[in-house]
């Protein structure tokens, strides 16, 4: 595999993916044990306080994930200006780890607010190609 034929913006949908797992180690770390491995949504249900956000900031993630991703493919697969596919994808993900710092931070304003102007980055990915 060569790295050369990788756009910015590819690259953004492969730190997009890693950000779901961000957050699940994020919740997990030193609370999270072997004997939680057996049955790990247990452990999940029982967290409170900022370790049960990271856990819900992970699902969204996820959830969020597959638009970004397909917007990405359709605009290259529309020949769009790579600039600003590029700049827009990287928006994408700054705003995306700032959802991240603030859904575990309990910030639910300011994570709403980010969540959105997140969302309307990915429309704008969608519909770059006129």
């Amino acid at each position: 595999m060569t790295t050369s034929l990788l756009t910015v913006a590819y690259w953004c949908v492969f730190i997009a993916c890693g950000l779901p797992y961000l957050a699940a180690w994020t919740a997990k770390a030193g609370s999270f044990g072997l004997r939680d491995n057996m049955h790990p949504r247990d452990w999940a249900a029982r967290q409170s306080g900022w370790r049960a956000r990271a856990n819900s900031a992970q699902a969204n993630c996820f959830e969020g994930l597959p638009f970004f991703v397909g917007a990405v493919i359709i605009a290259h697969q529309l020949g769009v200006n790579q600039a600003r596919l590029d700049m827009l994808a990287a928006a994408y993900v700054v705003l995306r780890v700032l959802y991240l710092a603030a859904y575990i931070k309990g910030l639910g304003g300011v994570r709403s607010v980010i969540w959105a102007i997140a969302f309307l980055v990915n429309v704008a990915i969608l519909f770059l190609a006129k």
